[in-house]
């Protein structure tokens, strides 16, 4: 189904605002469609940053880690699983290191996605105290672990909560763990604007309090205090990768990250990722945060050890750095496998559910032979094929279907599951997540009943326009502006979610096509008076000789000769 193309709004006066105040035209219409309204939201300097202050819990979490410190206590990092949790754990491990953490007394633990499940779970409370820690320090997940806490509380250890997920909601009621101290900007009255904010990024906001507490009490000064900005790299990579909403400050703190490492200041691990994805440092964009390094580092939890993805990015000695690249890459080609086979089988699926063609308002896939560490990315292709919420569920090793979702504009995937356990108690085991993006656990005889009650909320929930595909466009790009020039000032600025980068649409005259790597339509277009080249990737059928493309402006490398060329994102 060809998505309706619709056209960004641009405010004529704020757009002109910005192109005064130096802005480049084009950036200045792009930036005004996007919601910018004023120059000052696009000073990505360190000092624009939303400050620790406003952070709930983040005070209180610096004198109890500056007490941690100061007394010599042993603090273990509890991570996650994806690249957010493994950056956020570098992010820990080197910024308390930095700020005094003695040798010997930082320690870190991983779930295993397959065994221990997500969170602070009481299995994983019993696995860290082989380190005999004193303080459990949550990093992207701690929010919802009522049991987790609980149990580390009962063993006479403080837990430290950093998430910067949904609480999870008890009959209508906000329930929290009981722990020590929680720093999350999405728990109740918290002030932080910033809600988007990735764990990574809570993690980076507690060490900046715990610095400013320390320098409180004499242990720095601003002269030679510890530079945590050393660690933005990080911070930038774990944003990107997980596709948090990039809003002012988010976007501050990847342009930071991208500078650091486009002047080739980064982790040893970080450059060698870059390496191993044959991707040049010196011209770092969010896309090879989202497309090369967090899809390397993802996939050593998907299908293997996240403790690979945490020691790349914590080793300070490059020639180890390399070797856990290149076993990253080696593990997210065997991921590659295991997709496509597993999305050939979601097809077939489909088929059986769609023998009209017609999607269902929501979509629920299992398969015996899923991949559990491989559910989200499939649920996310299906949803993008079909644009309907999707489940996608796996056996687990307990013997109990775990299941990931991906949704749509409109349809709020961990309120639909808040729906779905108040209509059928019992029948999510466990679940949690965002508006985009949710997990649940299920017994294989509750599938059904889930599968159906999913579908009622979508039926109730999705008005026609939501289900409608569309595609925003920024419209026409001028002649004058078709060069490499204005692909180097696109490409060095920072896109993500809720800031997506450019998209234009325009009438082009198809003069030739063909295929390439047999999937693949090579184009040769007239456009504005002009020859152009132009490909889009994953599509085999030919288009009408006059058909209205939206399409992004890249450079085509090949043979060390630079091509402009127009990448086809939808047609009508």
């Amino acid at each position: 189904m060809s998505p309706t193309l619709l056209t960004r709004d641009v405010p004529p006066r704020t757009a002109f605002a910005l192109e005064q105040s130096g802005v480049h035209p084009l950036l200045a219409r792009l930036f005004a469609a996007r919601g910018v309204k004023t120059p000052a939201e696009l000073d990505d300097g360190l000092g624009q940053l939303l400050p620790p202050t406003e952070l709930r819990g983040s005070a209180e979490a610096a004198r109890l880690l500056a007490d941690a410190i100061e007394q010599g206590q042993r603090l273990c990092v509890v991570a996650d699983y994806d690249c957010d949790g493994a950056t956020a754990c570098a992010v820990a491990l080197r910024g308390l290191a930095m700020l005094g953490a003695a040798p010997g007394t930082l320690s870190y633990v991983v779930p295993d996605r397959q065994v221990h499940g997500y969170g602070l779970t009481p299995t994983i409370v019993d696995l860290a105290r082989a380190q005999q820690p004193d303080v459990l320090v949550t990093v992207d997940n701690g929010i919802a672990s009522m049991a987790g806490v609980a149990h580390a509380k009962a063993l006479g250890i403080r837990v430290l909560v950093t998430d910067h997920h949904l609480p999870a909601m008890i009959d209508g009621a906000v329930q929290l763990p009981d722990a020590d101290v929680i720093v999350n900007p999405n728990q109740p009255d918290c002030g932080f604007a910033s809600k988007a904010l990735a764990g990574v990024g809570v993690m980076f906001y507690t060490l900046l309090a715990l610095r400013a507490e320390q320098r409180a009490r004499g242990r720095f000064d601003a002269t030679n205090q510890p530079r945590l900005d050393a660690l933005l790299d990080l911070v930038a990579l774990g944003t990107v990768a997980d596709v948090v909403k990039l809003d002012a400050n988010n976007r501050r703190l990847v342009a930071q990250g991208l500078k650091r490492i486009r002047s080739g200041r980064m982790q040893p691990g970080v450059a060698a990722l870059f390496a191993a994805a044959s991707r040049r440092c010196e011209v770092a964009s969010a896309f090879d945060f989202g497309f090369a390094l967090g899809p390397r580092i993802n996939a050593a939890g998907r299908l293997s050890d996240m403790t690979l993805g945490i020691e790349c990015l914590t080793t300070d000695d490059p020639l180890r750095a390399a070797e856990l690249a290149r076993q990253l890459d080696a593990i997210n080609r065997e991921r590659r496998e295991v997709e496509a086979g597993m999305r050939e089988q979601a097809e077939l699926l489909l088929d059986t559910l769609m023998p009209e063609g017609a999607a269902p308002p929501a979509v629920v896939l299992f398969d015996p032979e899923f991949h559990e560490g491989v559910v989200g990315i499939v649920a996310g292709r299906m949803k993008d094929r079909l644009h309907r919420p999707t489940f996608v569920f796996a056996i687990g090793s307990d013997g109990l279907l775990k299941g990931s979702g991906r949704s749509i504009p409109g349809f709020h995937l961990r309120d639909a599951l808040d729906l779905v356990s108040k209509r059928h108690p019992g029948v999510l085991k466990k679940f949690g997540g965002h508006a985009m993006a949710a997990g649940c656990t299920l017994a294989e005889e509750d599938f059904d009943t889930f599968d159906a009650a999913l579908q009622a909320v979508a039926q109730e929930w999705l008005l026609p326009a939501a289900l409608a595909r569309t595609l925003a466009t920024d419209g026409p790009l001028a002649v004058e502006y078709f060069n490499p020039e204005t692909v180097a000032k696109l490409d060095a600025q920072v896109w993500g979610q809720g800031f997506e980068a450019p998209v234009f649409c325009d009438e082009v005259e198809v003069i030739q096509q063909r295929l390439v790597g047999e999937k693949h339509l090579k184009l040769r277009l007239r456009h504005q008076g002009q020859l152009r080249d132009a490909i889009w990737f994953g599509r085999a059928e030919p288009l009408p000789g006059k058909v209205r493309l939206a399409f992004r402006l890249s450079l085509d490398e090949f043979q060390g000769q630079q091509r402009l060329q127009m990448v086809v994102e939808a047609a009508v």
